[in-house]
């Protein structure tokens, strides 16, 4: 992608009658970094020079929309697969542990995470990392985009990462975001114990052609599976954390109580009463019927 990125500069600028020079001098950058981006040798380029490009060549945001992908080639392996995989995935099921996953998460909240990364190296490349992550969202806003089915902890909901105002604002775009019908949110709360996810994320990914992926991740590793029988046992396992999920509709009623700062009165309901709901709900998306035709159970009313 960088050579990619290279020859669309040059091609540019041959066409705007640049010198590698003149083009530095309207970048203000040195000529020798342009010709190092048109060779794709040396640093990449920051997306602060990407955009600056994009303005003094008349690119029409080309090179800017590029430079998500050759920033990209300085992830590890496992974790650009991953990336490159979800961005085709026509199905991608989640389970987040510690923080609310990348496509779900705000500007500001996306900052504060990123931030906390020790090998960073200063407040540009944070901004970077914000950009890219930004850019990953932009097809969760097309009508095509792939149905995603998130499970949260509810450590997810508790955590006020960035400082309240933040955390407000991520709680409100996970109930935006699950106003979509092809995006669904689960909270797994506390009382379900243990569980065989605990150390960190878990993302099941279904590609066009049918075939499926799993992806764990925790603090500072990643793994791709494509193996079929153990990508199997990974989506059991999912399976499980979604059936001991609350039921969507209690989670969002869950997420809105945190946003409305009632931490303590954010009530978890038992296990029947989840069953209970589960089953009016059930009744709801079939017509009033349950599974072997018997008829609608009566709602339960809430006790004032």
């Amino acid at each position: 992608m960088a050579a990619l990125f290279g020859t669309r500069v040059r091609r540019l600028r041959t066409a705007a009658g640049l010198t590698q020079a003149e083009l530095g001098r309207r970048t203000h950058v040195v000529s020798t970094r342009i010709t190092q981006i048109e060779r794709a040798s040396g640093a990449r380029p920051t997306l602060e020079l990407a955009r600056a490009l994009d303005a003094a060549l008349a690119a029409d945001g080309l090179l800017t929309d590029l430079w998500p992908y050759v920033y990209r080639e300085a992830f590890p392996d496992w974790s650009r697969a991953f990336m490159e995989h979800s961005e085709r995935a026509v199905s991608i099921a989640q389970y987040a542990a510690h923080v609310v996953p990348g496509l779900l998460q705000t500007e500001d909240y996306a900052r504060a995470v990123l931030k906390l990364d020790a090998l960073l190296s200063g407040e540009a490349q944070l901004e970077e990392r914000v950009a890219a992550r930004m850019s990953r969202q932009e097809r969760l806003r097309t009508p095509s985009h792939p149905a995603l089915w998130v499970v949260l902890d509810e450590a997810v909901l508790r955590r006020p990462v960035g400082g309240p105002a933040v955390m407000q604002a991520q709680l409100a775009r996970l109930l935006a975001a699950a106003a979509d019908p092809r995006i669904t949110v689960q909270v797994l709360p506390f009382d379900q114990g243990e569980h065989e996810a605990m150390g960190g994320s878990l993302s099941v990914l279904t590609l066009p052609d049918g075939s499926e992926m799993a992806y764990t991740e925790g603090s500072d590793y990643g793994r791709l599976i494509e193996d079929p029988d153990n990508v199997s046992r990974y989506k059991v396992i999912y399976d499980r954390l979604r059936a001991a999920a609350l039921p969507p509709i209690m989670s969002l009623d869950m997420i809105r109580s945190v946003l409305e700062g009632n931490h303590r009165g954010a009530n978890v309901p038992s296990r029947s009463e989840r069953r209970r709901l589960a089953q009016e709900q059930l009744q709801q998306s079939s017509g009033g019927r349950l599974r072997g035709g018997r008829g609608r159970i009566p709602r339960h009313r809430p006790r004032a």
